[in-house]
Order: C-alpha cells, then structure tokens, then sequence
C-alpha cells in the first residue's frame, strides 16, 4: 500500500508539473525580472537625487556668495522630480527677480508655487506669504486679511511673517482692537524671528498695549 500511495503521489506530481510547469516557470521568470527592475529604479532614482542634490547645493553656494547662479541649472531645477528641490530652487527663482526689481516675475512664480498642489503644503504657504509682501501695497487690506488669516496663528509655522502683515492690514483699517493683540502676541511669542518681535513690540507700544516681557524672578529654593 505504501509503494502504491508513492506512485499515485508520483504520478500526481508529474501530471502537475506537465499541465502547470511551464505557467510555473513564466511566472518565476516574470516575478525576478519584475524584482530586478525594481532594484533598477530604486538606485536609479537615488542616483538621480544625489545629481539633483550636488546641483542644488551648488546653486545655493553661488547664492550665498553673492553670485549669480547659472540659469539654465536654476531653471532645471525648477522642474525637478523631487518636490522638495523643485520647491527650493522656485522660491530662489523667484527670490532672485524679486532682488533684481522684478516683481512682477517674482509675483507670478510664487503664486504659481501656491497653487502648485504637488508640492508641500509649507512650501505653498510660504509661496503666498511672499506674493503677499510684493502685492502688499496694491491690495485692499481686507484681501490681505482673507488671504494670510489662516496662517496668522500662534503656533502656527509661518506666524511670525503671515501675523505681521495681517496686524499691518488690520492696523490700516484702522480695527486696532484687532492689530494690537496680534502684535503683542508676535513680540512674546519666542518661536518668530527677533526682528519681527521687536517691529512688532514698538507697534503694540504705540497702540497702547504693553508687549514688553518682564523676565521671571528667580524662586528660592
């Protein structure tokens, strides 16, 4: 009985093998080659970051010199796969024209950017907060309200920048009651830049709101 069940067994493994072993094998074959390729691309996408990263910290060294960055590499860069180094090398695009006086490119490159929805959401938000600034003058203060609100919020990423031109806004509409609070709060607030802080703590001065901290005296112990 035993050398019956081995050969019945043998006989079903050889039939299975006969009808399935080809379609086996394609799939085998198939699955290695789909494997390579993706061990293809992962390096060729680390590869191709690491390009993009030399090219960028290039671009930033030159920047940082004082100098002018090659503009074909800039503009490359601008359409780069990677979010992030596309984000970067757009915001100093367009940072670069709105220091030569150009404003009207640097306007049109960071409202781009804030609507770019491939991109991070602080990226965005900094692309608009900027835009903001150059158009400051020739917007209503009310569309500069409705468009920084959301972001003029303690504890928020890009308080310090967004609350001072809301409080400025507020403040032009003559809603000190509005423009007062706020800037007190962005000259206590130790997270937004200390030149912010202090702008913001003269301005409370003037609007009669005491924004000067007073350092905590020590407790004995």
């Amino acid at each position: 009985m035993r050398e019956v069940d081995e050969a019945v067994r043998q006989d079903q493994l050889t039939s299975f093998w006969q009808r399935y072993g080809r379609v086996l094998l394609v799939v085998l074959v198939l699955g290695l080659a789909a494997f390579g390729g993706w061990l293809y691309w992962q390096q060729h996408q680390q590869s191709q970051s690491q390009a993009v990263s030399e090219e960028m910290d290039a671009v930033l060294a030159t920047t940082a010199g004082g100098g002018e960055p090659d503009a074909k590499q800039l503009d490359a860069l601008t359409k780069a796969d990677q979010p992030g180094y596309r984000a970067s090398a757009q915001l100093l695009k367009a940072g670069l024209a709105a220091r030569k006086g150009d404003n009207k490119s640097a306007i049109a490159l960071y409202a781009a950017m804030a609507a770019d929805t491939g991109l991070d959401q602080p990226y965005r938000d900094l692309a608009l907060i900027r835009q903001t600034a150059l158009e400051f003058e020739t917007l209503k203060p009310q569309q500069v309200v409705d468009r920084l609100k959301p972001l003029a919020v303690e504890g928020a990423p890009w308080f310090g920048s967004a609350g001072e031109l809301v409080a400025i806004a507020y403040a032009k509409m003559g809603k000190t009651d509005l423009a007062g609070p706020m800037f007190a709060a962005l000259a206590k607030d130790s997270n937004v830049p200390q030149s912010i802080r202090s702008r913001a703590r003269q301005m409370a001065g003037v609007m009669g709101i005491d924004a000067v901290e007073i350092p905590a005296e020590p407790t004995e112990g």
